[in-house]
């Protein structure tokens, strides 16, 4: 009995390590079930992180496209180099320059000067906010505003596609930012853009020989606010100021100048010693002088001629050039006269009114000459 026990003991005991008891497997499978979920649990995380990973790369990307490579950021490149003065780089822009055939193309004269393309003659630009972009085709359109010396603007520019940097697009102006401004002064060849000294004799295709009259054609960038003026000691103006926010078109500006009081101060002093000249001729129809006397008898003597009122001189414009109106002035003469009627002998003392006008020109050294005649009414 007792080995019969013992046998069945070993093989309960054997029976037992070969075939657990449920409790003792689930105590082994815990483990295993703790590992599937955490692997479970890294693999999510993981996936997320991915997921997060890649969205923030994306989201990245946006940004750098925004802030580099869009449309609005080829356009406010450019715009931040006109704010810092940057002209010779601004021209550099794709789409930006223009050769003759584009000017024709735009209807703007091909004679155009690029005299203010240049750093001296811009004005602080500031204030540069994107605040559209509008995809139209082929084109994107960029719509922008900003402070312009103090003139508030907006401004519209195309931009099209020009090839690639690396994966990223490039970009070009499809219509250039550049305008024009076709400028006529009248009073004055020499003028001031931005505080920048210019001669319409410079800038015209014509030189020294150009009619003053014909306006001068300037390419300038678009913005830009481009202040005008005249300052010279024969002529001043208050200035007009020019807001360029449309590309590729002309503005049309027309300047009249008006005399300085320094310059009509010259123009009396030299008309003043002119008439006294005159004076000094011992006749009675002083030679191209505006003023005489008329006698049917004979003269006795030498008549002697004085200024006895002088003209209050006016200056005003003519053209290109400038005019005296008329004006009255009075002479005297002091003459025997003979009557051949009685042989009598009559002196005459009398005052002489008399009308004059002039012409001024302002000739290239930056003289003036003067042309007074007599005006009879």
């Amino acid at each position: 009995m007792h080995e019969a026990q013992t046998t069945a003991d070993a093989a309960g005991g054997e029976a037992t390590d070969s075939d657990p008891s449920p409790s003792a497997r689930g105590r082994r499978s815990a483990p295993a079930r703790k590992r599937h979920r955490s692997l479970a649990l890294e693999l999510t995380a993981i996936g997320v992180l991915g997921v997060l990973l890649l969205g923030g790369l994306a989201a990245g990307g946006v940004v750098v496209y925004r802030q580099l490579y869009s449309p609005s950021a080829f356009v406010e490149r450019y715009l931040s180099l006109l704010s810092t003065g940057s002209a010779a780089d601004a021209l550099q822009i794709p789409g930006v320059a223009l050769d003759s055939a584009d000017l024709a193309a735009a209807e703007l004269p091909s004679t155009a000067s690029e005299v203010l393309l240049r750093r001296a003659a811009l004005a602080p630009l500031s204030e540069v906010s994107v605040i559209g972009e509008r995809p139209r085709g082929d084109v994107t359109e960029v719509t922008v505003t900003y402070l312009a010396n103090g003139h508030r603007g907006r401004t519209q520019f195309d931009v099209e596609r020009n090839g690639w940097i690396g994966v990223a697009p490039a970009w070009r102006f499809a219509s250039s930012p550049l305008a024009a401004i076709d400028l006529t002064v009248r009073g004055a060849t020499r003028f001031t853009v931005n505080g920048f000294e210019l001669d319409t004799r410079q800038v015209a295709p014509e030189g020294l020989d150009a009619d003053p009259l014909v306006p001068v054609s300037m390419l300038v960038f678009s913005p830009g606010a481009y202040s005008i003026s005249v300052d010279t000691a024969t002529a001043a103006t208050a200035g007009v100021a020019v807001l360029s926010d449309a590309p590729m078109k002309s503005v049309p500006v027309d300047l009249q100048a008006e005399p300085t009081p320094e310059f009509v101060g010259v123009v009396q002093e030299r008309v003043d010693e002119f008439l006294a000249s005159c004076a000094t001729q011992q006749v009675l129809q002083p030679t191209g002088c505006p003023f005489g006397y008329f006698v049917r008898n004979r003269v006795e003597g030498a008549p002697q001629w004085s200024i006895a009122e002088n003209p209050q001189i006016e200056v005003v414009p003519d053209g290109a050039q400038w005019a005296i109106p008329r004006t009255r002035a009075v002479a005297h003469i002091d003459v025997d006269i003979r009557s051949l009627y009685d042989g009598r002998l009559n002196t005459v003392s009398e005052d002489v009114e008399f009308f004059l006008t002039g012409k001024i020109t302002i000739l290239p050294d930056g003289t003036a000459s003067i042309q007074v005649s007599a005006d009879q009414g």
